[in-house]
């Protein structure tokens, strides 16, 4: 279906204002705090779902009469929660303050006009000429438009002939834009500069990075861009930006302050006429052959990726950005504030990205993990790609980084291709930067456990311990761990002791992470390597 199938002529622009409404200035300088939706998790921005919110400040003049006066502020974001807006700079304050929700549209206007006398503007079917007819509007909803003339009663667009409706005034309570209204009084007429904040829904923010291994192998250079968007129909032009970072405790979920309403169709049943056009076909977007389908959108996503691939994939690396490194993180109670540099405007219906950082040579170990329940048995398998770094600054980091997706690319025949996409958790300073890119086909594992079998090689060969504990009908794990790869390979074994039980022997040096047995071991060049171990009280 069309969003606006009706054809309306409007003769008005607007309301004629009561004699106590004041007008605000349009806004002099905007300011907006952006808040993650925390439900979100690293996923992608939806502009129709956007579950984070904003805090809006403006700066505007105002012009007030002696007495009591409405005051109005004209586009502000139609998500704003009327309940959170703060007026400053009033002489006396303000005594009552309203949202003005209904906007101006083609359905809104239809709606308003339901049982009001309207002119239909119709094309005589004989003649060609075009006639003013008096009407009504009797209803008006998804299933059609009907109204009443001299002639009867019909619906809307059903004639075969062109056809519109004529307003000659706009109802009252329509408004162009999205309105807030306060009462206020004053003893004296007054010009102040004052400043409206409030909350308002339909943001959300998220962090994109880039990390592109350098030929060295060893360190690997970070970027970040922040991707801003603004799911309401009011843009914010050249605002003071920052985002919030952590999770922000709410009672409750800032969501739409006004439930929409139904739509109206103007359309005949059971069939159209020829004058209606069909709608736009949903025709899927080809995904470039292995890659994932999200870099086959049209969105900002692809706008940082699709330079990737121009810089990496397709073509030689791109130059460095000679811009100025953006302001370290702020600290917001146990929240981090990040600055964009630069005034940006945060556009309707729109994202947007802007770079957060770009830290060069970041040293990173390059190892294969595995995280196993400490009994159990299975085949060979693929263990766990992993790119560890630290955030410190003697690794060349050291700040606060946001979560969000990290796209890892490295080199190959003299250009750079993606090698793996991770998840970033928030990660403060001196904490480990741990990257998951998928499995390696080249070291795999199999899990077994050893029984006692007389002149077995496998209990013959165990440390004393071990073969201990076979003869005295214990079960003994073993891990077996193999390397195709040409050069020796960092590996780590992590193991999920049940509660209660505690790794009692092994024939390897065990340690501990995070309260939970590990093993790190280098696996031979193009061999394999054992751990063998026993689980008790």
């Amino acid at each position: 279906m069309r969003a606006w199938p009706i054809l309306l002529s409007l003769l008005a622009v607007a309301p004629a204002a009561r004699a106590d409404d004041v007008s605000a200035s349009a806004p002099q300088a905007v300011s907006v705090t952006i808040y993650r939706n925390p439900d979100r998790g690293t996923g992608s921005i939806d502009l129709n779902q956007l579950g984070g919110f904003a805090l809006v400040t403006e700066t505007r003049t105002v012009h007030l009469p002696a007495g009591q006066s409405r005051l109005r502020f004209e586009g502000v974001v139609d998500g704003i929660q009327p309940e959170t807006a703060i007026v400053a700079g009033l002489p006396n304050g303000v005594i009552e303050k309203n949202r003005d929700a209904a906007l101006l549209s083609p359905e809104a206007l239809v709606r308003a006009a339901i049982g009001s006398d309207i002119t239909l503007v119709r094309t005589n079917r004989k003649t060609g000429k075009t006639t003013r007819v008096p009407a009504t509007i009797r209803s008006a909803n998804d299933e059609g438009v009907v109204f009443q003339t001299a002639e009867g009663v019909e619906a809307y667009r059903c004639s075969g002939v062109p056809e519109a409706f004529e307003f000659s005034r706009i109802p009252s309570g329509l408004s162009s834009t999205p309105t807030l209204s306060v009462l206020t009084r004053t003893k004296a007429p007054v010009t102040a500069t004052i400043t409206l904040a409030y909350l308002a829904s339909g943001f959300d923010w998220a962090a994109n990075y880039v990390a592109h291994i350098n030929p060295d192998g060893r360190t690997l250079d970070l970027g970040a861009w922040i991707t801003l968007a603004n799911g309401n129909g009011v843009s914010l032009p050249d605002a003071s930006t920052q985002i919030v970072a952590g999770r922000l405790n709410r009672s409750a979920p800032v969501g739409l302050p006004y439930e929409p309403t139904s739509r109206i169709i103007a359309h005949c049943w059971p069939q159209g006429t020829t004058s209606d056009t069909p709608d736009r076909p949903d025709v899927p977007l080809a995904t470039p052959y292995g890659f994932p389908r999200r870099f086959a959108r049209g969105d900002v996503l692809v706008t940082a990726e699709r330079a990737f691939f121009k810089a990496g994939a397709l073509n030689a690396p791109a130059p460095a950005m000679a811009l100025p490194p953006p302001p370290p993180p702020e600290q917001l109670g146990d929240l981090k504030l990040y600055r964009v540099p630069q005034p940006t405007t945060v556009a309707a219906r729109q994202s947007k990205q802007v770079r957060l950082l770009v830290q060069p040579g970041v040293p990173f170990t390059r190892l294969c993990t595995a995280d196993l329940p400490a009994s159990g048995e299975g085949g060979f398998r693929p263990t766990q790609i992993l790119l560890r770094t630290k955030n410190t600054k003697a690794d060349n980091l050291g700040l606060p980084l946001p979560s969000g997706e990290v796209a890892v690319f490295d080199h190959a025949h003299d250009r750079e291709l993606l090698v793996g996409q991770a998840g970033l958790r928030d990660t403060a300073e001196d904490e480990e930067v741990e990257l998951k890119l998928g499995s390696s086909p080249d070291v795999q594992l199999r899990q077994t456990r050893l029984r006692y079998t007389a002149q077995s090689p496998e209990i013959t060969t165990l440390a004393p311990q071990l073969k201990l504990a076979v003869l005295h009908g214990r079960l003994v794990e073993e891990v077996e761990i193999t390397n195709a790869r040409a050069e020796a390979t960092p590996f780590e074994l992590r193991l999920q002791v049940p509660d209660g039980l505690r790794l009692t022997a092994a024939d390897q040096p065990v340690g501990t992470k995070d309260g939970r047995p590990i093993f790190r071991l280098s696996l031979p060049a193009n061999g394999s390597l054992k751990v063998r171990y026993t689980v008790g009280r």
